[in-house]
């Protein structure tokens, strides 16, 4: 799909492309939604320049992310998706700059692009061009990475909470493969999130080099400077938070590890306490004909009296000697 934004006003206006149709030479953005080869050329033949496919954009080399070619400055950077659901993903999204003009690449559809679009279309920045819209939407994709951010620690404090101090009384013992699993979707999230600040952040250095050649004035530049300090800032929280999901992993195996020992012991203590009843017990299930105790008119009350001391001062020796 192919979309453009054109000046009308004090806002941009959205004006959907229909097919074959090219889009109009005042676009400022022109938004391309996975684009068919039609669109492409489409695009191609208004700017004069080569749209990159999708293979090219999933490249990892920064020299295939970040250049400059006939004019135009290339930028593909790793975006959030779908970081509401229980399928997070991180999608490539190429920005192009050529002139006042801005077009990006995208196959998905990160929650950034929206929430600018319909900031656009309600009131924009007079005479707004698209470096402007390219600055609007990294903002946009910052924010948008400290809220996923926030949220995240938030709900890891939850977790922590359940495994270090359960409530019990109102919902049971806590089920840790529950936990576990949440603790691994936060983890993955949390390393999505950092791979998106991390292209942005080489993103923002790039157009921090270009910004001088491109004539930027010293607000846009100011801009760009205190973008790059939030997505620093940002990284380092994510690393902070990879570092308490991990701590949480090892905390939670620890504790499961210490209820099966309890359990563990509970069973070898019962083992240990029933061996003496038991060795009495035996020598005196033995069939021998010449066993004096057999005769004893009280040989059957020693026997019992002989089994129950024989697992109470094993048990009471263990609880003196601080073992259970």
């Amino acid at each position: 799909m192919l979309s453009v934004y054109v000046p009308r006003g004090a806002s941009l206006e959205r004006v959907a492309v229909e097919s074959g149709c090219a889009p109009p030479d005042a676009a400022v953005w022109i938004d391309m939604m996975s684009p068919t080869a039609e669109e492409d050329r489409l695009v191609e033949r208004l700017l004069g320049i080569a749209v990159p496919t999708r293979e090219e954009m999933q490249e990892i080399e920064i020299s295939s992310r970040l250049y400059v070619e006939n004019g135009a400055r290339y930028m593909t950077a790793t975006l959030m998706c779908n970081s509401d659901t229980a399928a997070p993903k991180a999608t490539p999204v190429t920005f192009i700059l050529i002139g006042h003009r801005l077009a990006t690449v995208r196959y998905d559809e990160p929650r950034p692009f929206v929430v600018v679009g319909h900031k656009l279309v309600r009131g924009a920045v007079p005479r707004m061009s698209g470096d402007g819209v390219l600055r609007d939407l990294l903002d946009a994709i910052i924010d948008r990475s400290a809220d996923i951010l926030e949220r995240i620690g938030s709900e890891v404090d939850e977790i922590s909470h359940t495994i270090f101090e359960p409530d019990e009384a109102e919902q049971g013992p806590p089920s840790y493969n529950e936990v576990l699993k949440a603790l691994g979707r936060k983890g993955d999230l949390t390393s999505k999130v950092r791979e998106s600040l991390v292209s942005i952040g080489r993103l923002l250095s790039f157009l921090a080099n270009e910004a001088e050649a491109m004539k930027w004035p010293k607000d846009a530049r100011a801009q760009l400077q205190s973008m790059q300090r939030d997505v620093v800032s940002l990284t380092d929280h994510a690393s902070y938070i990879t570092n308490k999901v991990t701590f949480l992993l090892d905390a939670m195996l620890g504790v499961v590890n210490v209820q099966q020992n309890n359990i563990i012991k509970i069973f070898s203590v019962a083992a240990v306490v029933l061996m003496p009843p038991t060795l009495v017990a035996s020598i005196y299930g033995m069939n021998f004909k010449h066993m004096p105790e057999l005769e004893w008119p009280y040989g059957y009350p020693l026997a019992v009296v002989l089994m129950i001391l024989a697992a109470v001062l094993p048990y009471v020796y263990f609880k003196w000697r601080k073992w259970l």
